[in-house]
């Protein structure tokens, strides 16, 4: 089992909340490997972290571990280099929009009794500049050097932006 030390932390008095923060909230790097997921069903980074958040709630009633999670058929053979420090880029809506720090890979059995792999997942979302991406199976390796750098913006603020250029940028990838 791959660990990442002391980085989960759990709010004192709401622990079911996934956090959606920005760039001057992000730890420095220490990351030599990530991970790339389509996030399917989901229209937001918002709506993922509501998602989990729920996910999570349920956990805590059944009395289990909480922390989000990925379950995978394939536990990743590179996990030393994506622990500790790697990250899960999220696509949501054909975009890169958001990362979320891995804190373990933990080996599972589901309840068809094969052996799967967890992606836990720290309870924090991070906002990234927005990258065009294909869809595809699965998940990825992604390296360092082609991630998409941690951004504050606010996407409240296209809300001000006039639609046809929210649109133009959105087709070129920028949004």
């Amino acid at each position: 089992m791959f660990t990442a030390l002391g980085l989960f932390r759990m709010s004192d008095n709401n622990p079911e909340v996934v956090r959606i923060l920005g760039a001057a909230d992000a730890p420095p790097s220490t990351a030599r490997l990530h991970m790339i997921k389509l996030s399917v069903g989901t229209d937001s980074v918002d709506g993922l972290a509501a998602w989990q958040g729920m996910r999570m709630a349920e956990r805590i009633t059944l009395g289990v571990d909480a922390r989000p999670r990925h379950i995978t058929r394939m536990t990743p053979r590179r996990g030393d280099e994506l622990l500790p420090g790697g990250s899960i880029y999220w696509v949501i809506q054909g975009r890169i929009q958001a990362r979320q720090p891995l804190a373990a890979l933990e080996p599972v059995v589901s309840e068809d009794g094969i052996k799967r792999c967890a992606l836990m997942l720290e309870p924090v979302l991070y906002r990234t500049e927005h990258r065009p991406k294909r869809p595809f199976q699965g998940w990825r390796y992604l390296k360092v050097e082609d991630a998409p750098p941690d951004t504050d913006m606010n996407p409240d603020l296209l809300d001000e932006m006039p639609a046809d250029m929210r649109e133009e940028l959105a087709r070129m990838g920028l949004l």
